[in-house]
């Protein structure tokens, strides 16, 4: 029942989208957020996981959060563009496809603690806030807007990247620092609730920042400690051939 729900959401969105009301389209594609959320919890409790619920799932999310946002970003502004516009909202409608259907088959061996790749209920939130976040402050949609252009397409390309993105599931519920994800995340919605249309965005893009941020930090660290092993070898090699040359003089 969750994931119809999220489903009639996506559904609604895409009719407010094509007829103009491009807040109450953002806004159903959140509240499909919410109810994809809860499906998979819900399904998890009640020991209820299944074949068919995941495929089931994948084809909403790609009606909520691909299919959805790639009509509202279109409608709202990309559609100043012509044909750049358009081929970018497809971009991201192929690229959500292609990233549920790599998700399926690596649900259960690749994809637990991290996620590969964006996950498509935060490239969605990202283009749905931003509507919402550009509202707030500017009445009218932006016309040959090519930065929006970008993003779409840059997002598109998150998703079926191979950047690792940190999932909830990471998050130990029973253990004792619990506790303090737990008040975290009341301060998270306490700062949300203060002015959701803002802070839904800062919010949503810190984490699909966080992916690449994460990436170069890793990739630094590890160069640096390639590098310290092989001065390590290099030692080691230049110790052994002094002990030989030491030998051979004695």
């Amino acid at each position: 029942m969750c994931t119809t729900a999220s489903l009639f959401c996506g559904f609604f969105s895409v009719l407010q989208s094509l007829s103009g009301d491009y807040i109450q389209a953002a806004w159903f594609i959140l509240f499909a957020g919410v109810f994809d959320l809860l499906d998979g919890r819900l399904a998890r409790l009640a020991k209820a996981e299944s074949e068919f619920g995941i495929q089931y799932d994948s084809l909403v999310d790609l009606c909520s959060f691909g299919f959805a946002p790639s009509i509202l970003i279109y409608t709202w502004s990309l559609q100043s563009l012509g044909r750049l516009g358009a081929m970018a909202a497809f971009l991201f409608f192929a690229c959500g496809a292609l990233r549920l259907a790599r998700f399926n088959v690596q649900h259960s061996s690749v994809e637990g603690r991290f996620f590969q790749g964006l996950p498509i209920p935060s490239a969605a939130y990202l283009l749905t806030t931003l509507v919402l976040f550009y509202h707030s402050f500017a009445g009218m949609p932006p016309q040959k807007n090519i930065p929006l252009a970008v993003l779409v397409m840059a997002l598109s390309l998150l998703m079926v990247s191979s950047i690792n993105y940190r999932s909830m599931k990471a998050i130990q519920w029973h253990r004792r620092n619990s506790f303090f994800a737990l008040v975290s995340a009341v301060i998270v919605l306490f700062v949300i609730a203060s002015d959701p249309d803002v802070m839904m965005f800062v919010f949503t893009l810190a984490y699909v920042a966080s992916g690449p941020l994460e990436e170069l930090i890793t990739f630094r660290q590890s160069k640096r400690l390639v590098a310290k092993v092989r001065a390590h070898r290099k030692e080691r090699r230049e110790e052994k051939r002094l002990k030989v040359v030491g030998g051979r003089d004695l």
